[in-house]
């Protein structure tokens, strides 16, 4: 079979690259013969990724006369709807071969207005394809009788996590909703080793996004005042990891002054923002414990086995730690925080039960591995 993957932005958000790569795996490891094509708004940074064909995710432009009809129908029905099906067609000639059409988003419908997604659904179902929104979180409060209906249109919806899963249950939101771990789980890492000086054993790696910021205008100076509770009080060094380098989204460019400020004290480093989620895994992997605010850098570290708090401001870091240890373990809500000392409190919890959080982890992986898997079998199945 043939899918078409959606609502990808591109590989410099590395969780999204993370999805297609354990997307790849698990519906490979299911169908021997898969090919893919990637809808992309960013092709260029996605040739990193084999066993795709890409194809950058263009609208065009509307006719005149076009325009006139979308302009009548905003003035009259209040409606773009009809001006999105125009501006979309050409992503969905890129479909035309595709037997199944996987919105791979993840969190697509968490934030805000997504009208022109909720279109170029439903314009993929009228082409007659199959359609599944994949590895899914949605929240409570982001729940609306729009996206309901829009939800509605899907042939499955697969939830990554059981927060999302028994919402969508609660809300009858779709007849096949189904619950499997994140692809991301299956995504193998790099074999790289540690940088020198910073081994598996005296390492807390990091990271924290400009996305945490816009909702906590304190984001930098609580991370600098954590950073210094761990040099003060641990032997610990901090490995910096950004994850998502998009131009106006760039941890990078957020985390530089973080590490600036404590450069000279020779305990602390950070990657360069030019690798890409296979590597960062394997740096991750080779840390003692992480903390971090992007959900795929958190489960690059649960999947490697490394006790983590994430950083969550959203239902999806809630609901993969549930999913992982059966409870919201670990999670912290970083818009709440005014100062770091809660963050602090939480991560000596996390080094008190140390041996006890790896031996969940170890017990548990190997079963979201599995369950990742399993979403292959089952889409076969749609």
């Amino acid at each position: 079979m043939k899918y078409f993957l959606f609502n990808h932005t591109g590989s410099k958000n590395h969780g999204c690259e993370a999805l297609v790569r354990g997307t790849v795996n698990i519906i490979e490891n299911s169908d021997e013969k898969a090919k893919f094509v990637l809808s992309t708004l960013d092709p260029e940074a996605d040739s990193v990724i084999n066993d795709v064909e890409t194809k950058r995710a263009e609208t065009r432009v509307l006719t005149l006369p076009e325009r006139i009809i979308a302009s009548l129908d905003l003035k009259i029905n209040k409606s773009e709807e009809y001006a999105l099906e125009k501006m979309y067609s050409p992503i969905v000639s890129d479909a035309s071969d595709c037997d199944v059409c996987l919105s791979i988003g993840g969190d697509t419908y968490c934030y805000g207005d997504n009208h022109g997604v909720q279109v170029l659904t439903r314009e993929l179902k009228k082409c007659g394809k199959k359609t599944v929104l994949w590895g899914a979180s949605i929240g409570e409060e982001d729940i609306t009788e729009e996206k309901l209906e829009s939800l509605r249109d899907f042939d499955a919806i697969f939830a990554r996590e059981p927060i999302t899963y028994e919402l969508l249950k609660e809300k009858q939101a779709n007849e096949n909703v189904y619950l499997f771990s994140d692809p991301a789980f299956c995504m193998e890492r790099a074999k790289i080793e540690p940088i020198e000086g910073f081994a598996k054993g005296n390492t807390l790696g990091f990271n924290i996004s400009p996305l945490v910021a816009k909702k906590n205008p304190r984001a930098k100076e609580i991370a600098e005042e954590f950073i210094e509770f761990i040099f003060e009080n641990t032997t610990l060094k901090v490995l910096i990891i950004p994850h998502v380098v998009e131009s106006n989204n760039n941890d990078y460019d957020f985390m530089k002054p973080i590490y600036d400020k404590f450069a000279e004290t020779g305990r602390i480093e950070i990657l360069p923002p030019t690798l890409g989620a296979r590597e960062y895994k394997g740096y991750i992997a080779h840390t003692r414990f992480f903390v971090g605010a992007r959900t795929h850098a958190t489960i690059a570290a649960y999947s490697s086995g490394v006790p983590t708090i994430a950083l969550g401001y959203s239902v999806k870091a809630r609901g993969i730690a549930k999913d992982i240890f059966g409870e919201e373990k670990f999670v912290l809500d970083f818009n709440l925080m005014s100062d770091a000392e809660s963050l602090e409190k939480e991560f000596l919890k996390l080094v008190e039960n140390e041996s006890e959080i790896k031996g969940e982890l170890m017990r548990s992986i190997p079963l979201r591995m599995r369950s990742a898997m399993e979403a292959g079998e089952m889409l076969k199945k749609i």
